[in-house]
């Protein structure tokens, strides 16, 4: 966090400012809730993407793009110490947003990588079966059919455990919302 001071007209006003990163789906709801804490969208920050907001950054661990969001505060406004507090709970929150979205699919995918090495080895059995000197038939076949499953088995896996775990997972991202909603509800009410 910088801070600077703004001048307008005969009066003085002290702000402080603030840039987060944040992913793309968040942005609406960090645009909608820092405001309950005081935060105001940055006017000096109108010239970048996102609504005059923030910059989209692409290549982010994960294949999620992130956008830098500008805030600004007065300084001098009651009930900082309470605001900020209230603040840190809501980005754990969308910390553990983004967590309980990735935890969606790491399981899927260990699981299907898994199926698909173990396909990979059974393949590769029935390779060394079938050039060896003289060939087993019978082998080579016996384990390309588990090989091929292998292969062609975990996008149906993936994709089954996604499902399952979102059904599992949903009511906790709701109960999350909730409790976000709840911050921000708070932090209105001791601004206004």
């Amino acid at each position: 966090m910088r801070n600077e001071n703004h001048h307008e007209g005969a009066g003085y006003t002290g702000y402080e400012y603030r840039e987060i990163s944040v992913p793309r789906e968040y942005v609406s709801l960090c645009l909608d809730s820092y405001p309950c804490f005081g935060w105001e969208p940055d006017p000096n920050q109108e010239q970048w993407p996102e609504r005059g907001r923030g910059i989209a950054r692409p290549g982010v661990p994960g294949g999620t793009e992130k956008t830098v969001l500008y805030f600004r505060r007065v300084r001098s406004i009651s009930n900082k110490a309470e605001l900020t507090r209230l603040q840190r709970n809501f980005d754990s929150c969308i910390a553990e947003l983004k967590a309980l979205e990735q935890s969606k699919t790491t399981q899927a995918t260990i699981a299907a990588l898994a199926v698909g090495i173990l396909g990979t080895a059974f393949l590769a059995g029935s390779t060394f079966a079938a050039v060896a000197t003289p060939p087993i038939v019978w082998l080579t076949v016996l384990l390309a059919i588990p090989g091929f499953l292998g292969w062609i088995f975990p996008y149906f896996l993936y994709r089954a455990l996604v499902r399952k775990n979102t059904a599992r997972l949903e009511p906790l991202m709701e109960q999350k919302y909730e409790e976000i909603n709840s911050i921000c509800e708070k932090g209105s009410r001791l601004l206004y």
